[in-house]
């Protein structure tokens, strides 16, 4: 049977063994905001076949992304996945594959790992990374806490384009940490000072790279200036791509690089899983959180891959652990890694020059449009449209004309009325001459 109920006496014991009076004394710690009144208007039971019914009469109400011109973004992008990606990762000693702890029968899966690591390490100018961790906002929020634990300090300054739900994702791990989070204003042009917001109390600065608002900025000042101050400078890259064409964070002195991945070899999923990448220092790799699988030989010489510098207590045990997140998105890495591997130097610097020159090209359409305007400076495949009225509206009004045109910044930062004839436009290497056509025709109709 699929689902074996439990009976009232189980149910009974259970939350006396537990030492509690009721089952909602099991959601004591969630706000009292957070909670339903009444349960969901859901029908009690329904059979297999209805329950199907009904939610592919939901799904059909959705416009999938491929089925229309699409230029939405801000975190989650569409690019093209190759068919032996997802051949590749469903064969069953991968699809199947548990948690890598016993080297002598898993060095597949440690091998494409420590392959993995070496890729991130190369995109993102740093000296280690780790075998992945959950997404791009949860190995943020782990890298301002081990900023905290290296410079022993408990502030962090944000930049105003950080992903806002990266921004909610540190605000929720620091609020539990005792941190205090410094964040700047939503910055869509790029013209923030974030450098006068660093002082002797900051642990770390964090500014994303493109901004998300597409905006592209030279890090080596905040980091020279984070330096003074003996903070360190966390760049969050949310489109992967990006680094096959523009200057590493690596080079511009971060200490730590975190970024989501979804954009190679992961298609456009809603909610995920995702991929978090995570990069740092040699002299930070200790207080590294997440796994790290190395290279090394066995007693007759031969090479191999071990997990290194943590044991699996230190995953478990939370008073010694360097993080609390205890597993990776290992089939994400490895689609990951072998989209890279496919892709090599050149094919990543090809795409992302591709995906620069359609946005480009998007971007010129849409400014000539009257009532539009390019806000953003420079960018990679991302840019800030700035419409006549409210631009939640214009979206809805351009996807009733089959264009999906973008996310709202209104959807993102709500109530800010200075923010709210705002989109943010990203163009990928899936998008032709006639979409653009499309989208620009669709919002000269709509404006």
């Amino acid at each position: 049977m699929r689902f074996l109920p439990l009976t009232t006496e189980d149910r009974r014991d259970m939350l006396a063994r537990i030492g509690v009076a009721g089952i909602d004394d099991l959601f004591a710690d969630v706000p009292k905001g957070k909670l339903l009144a009444e349960p969901p208007n859901l029908p009690k039971a329904k059979g297999e076949l209805e329950v199907e019914r009904e939610l592919g009469r939901l799904a059909a109400r959705n416009t999938p992304a491929g089925s229309v011109p699409f230029f939405v973004g801000a975190g989650a992008y569409r690019h093209h996945v190759p068919a032996s990606v997802d051949h590749l990762i469903q064969r069953s000693e991968f699809l199947t594959s548990y948690t890598p702890y016993q080297p002598e029968i898993t060095q597949g899966t440690l091998q494409y790992l420590f392959e993995f690591q070496t890729q991130v390490a190369l995109l993102t100018g740093m000296d280690v990374a780790n075998a992945s961790m959950y997404d791009g906002s949860t190995a943020t929020a782990e890298a301002v806490l081990m900023a905290h634990r290296l410079t022993r300090r408990k502030k962090a300054v944000l930049s105003g384009g950080l992903h806002p739900q990266y921004r909610a994702v540190v605000d929720t791990l620091s609020s539990y940490s005792g941190a205090n989070v410094d964040a700047l204003d939503a910055d869509p042009k790029g013209i923030e000072d974030i450098v006068a917001r660093i002082d002797s109390e900051t642990s770390c600065v964090v500014v994303q790279y493109p901004s998300v608002y597409g905006s592209i900025r030279d890090l080596q000042p905040i980091a020279d200036a984070a330096h003074a101050k003996g903070a360190l400078l966390i760049a969050v890259v949310t489109e992967v791509v990006s680094l096959g064409l523009i200057k590493s964070p690596g080079e511009m002195g971060a200490d730590i690089v975190t970024a989501e991945g979804q954009s190679i070899g992961n298609g456009l999923i809603f909610g995920g899983p995702y991929v978090g990448l995570f990069a740092t220092r040699d002299k930070f790799v200790r207080q590294m959180p997440g796994r790290l699988a190395g290279e090394t030989v066995d007693a007759e010489g031969r090479r191999g891959f071990v997990l290194t510098l943590s044991t699996r207590e230190q995953h478990i045990r939370r008073e010694k652990a360097t993080s609390n997140i205890c597993t990776n998105s290992g089939l994400c890495a490895l689609a990951f890694t072998i989209h890279m591997t496919l892709l090599g130097d050149k094919g990543l610097t090809r795409l992302a020059r591709i995906n620069h020159a359609n946005a480009v090209a998007l971007a010129e359409k849409l400014d000539a449009v009257d009532g539009a305007e390019v806000v953003t400076p420079a960018f990679f495949n991302e840019f800030t449209l700035r419409v006549r009225g409210d631009a939640a509206k214009v979206i809805d009004k351009l996807a009733d004309k089959g264009v999906l045109g973008g996310v709202p910044v209104s959807r993102l930062v709500p109530g800010k009325a200075q923010l709210s004839d705002l989109i943010i436009v990203a163009s990928t290497e899936i998008n032709t001459d006639e979409d653009r056509a499309k989208y620009a025709q669709a919002l000269k109709e709509v404006l």
